[in-house]
Order: structure tokens, then sequence, then C-alpha cells
């Protein structure tokens, strides 16, 4: 898996998180509603750098910045930023000390005019593709806020099951173990689209 890896679909590119892209990011991280549905806490801007660089070394998570193909000026160039078309993120952390096939799954659709497009839905099969072929994961799970009802309803629409609630942290964890039908089904989606390492 290399950090410049790019990937296209039908209405997204997934592209690195770049350095360019921290001040847009930073700037959706301003809003309480996005910080909320996140769980994330607010951090400066020389932090959001910061968290950007640990982003690209890491190699227990992979992060890629969701362009909305629709609002891409002139052709897409790998390797150029494209912070106009900049919607949101999608990301994954290897992070069950057990298992290391097992991938938490987060997703973002930050700007509100490219939700309710697929954008996000597509944005996660692809990471998804992305993180079997390239990091052999064969069980995913996300942890969302339980109040969070379009991100609950798009995973469930995706395969994935509740495993657990906490009323505590007011959180669902839904996980999507991959059958050798489901694997081979995401590796066709992979092969249907561009990729690029």
């Amino acid at each position: 898996m290399g950090v410049d890896a790019t990937v296209e679909g039908e209405k997204v590119i997934l592209v690195p998180y770049m350095e360019a892209h921290v001040p847009k990011y930073h700037e959706w991280m301003l809003d309480p509603a996005l910080l909320q549905a996140t769980g994330s806490e607010p951090l400066s801007l020389d932090e959001e750098y910061q968290m950007q660089h640990s982003w690209t070394v890491d190699p227990l998570k992979q992060t890629f910045i969701i362009l909305d193909k629709d609002l891409v000026e002139g052709k897409f160039t790998r390797g150029s930023p494209h912070v106009e078309a900049m919607v949101g993120d999608v990301n994954i952390y290897m992070n069950d000390p057990d298992d290391p096939f097992v991938a938490e799954i987060e997703i973002m659709v930050a700007e509100s005019k490219s939700r309710g497009k697929g954008l996000g839905k597509e944005s996660v099969l692809l990471m998804m593709a992305f993180a079997i072929k390239n990091l052999e994961i064969r069980k995913f799970r996300a942890k969302i806020g339980d109040a969070n009802t379009a991100s609950l309803d798009m995973f469930r629409k995706l395969g994935f099951e509740e495993a657990s609630h906490s009323k505590i942290f007011k959180e669902v964890t839904l996980e999507l173990p991959l059958s050798e039908s489901k694997l081979a089904e995401m590796l066709v989606l992979l092969g249907t689209r561009n990729m690029y390492q």
C-alpha cells in the first residue's frame, strides 16, 4: 500500500490526505455538528497539520480525502489535491490487538451540498475493497453515534449488523465479517474501478 494510492469510482475519487487539504479540513472541524457526529475533539490548525502527518506515516491507519467528481475543475490530475472538490474523508484503523485482519471504518461527508448523492456509500465500498486487496482485511467494524440514523442506515444497507450498543457512550458497533461470497463481490467491485498506486 502506498501513501500515493488513489481510487476512482463513478461519483468519487479517493485521494491521499495531503498538506494542501488541511486548511479546509480544519474549517470543517470547527463545526460543532460535525465534531459531534464524528466523535472528534476540536484541534488547532497546527495540531491538524500534525494529525495529517501522522496519518501518512502510521501503518495501522489509512485515510483518503473524498473528492466529488462533479466538483473537480478541469481534468483530474493524480497527485494534485483538487481542494475545490473536497467533500469529506473515509478512514480505516487496524486497532484490534487480537486480530490484525479487522479494520474499523469511518466516513464523513462534510459538505452538505454533496450529501444524499450516494458519495458516502461509494466511498465506503471503495475503501473496503482497497483494504481487502491491500491490507488483507477480512472483517469491518463501524462505531456510530446512536443518534446518527443516516450513517446507521447506510452501513446496515451495506450488510453490517449490530454487534453491540453502548448506552453510556450512546454508540452502536456494527460489524461485517467477509464471507467468501462477500469477499468475491468486493474484489469484483475493485476490478471495475480505477486504482492507481
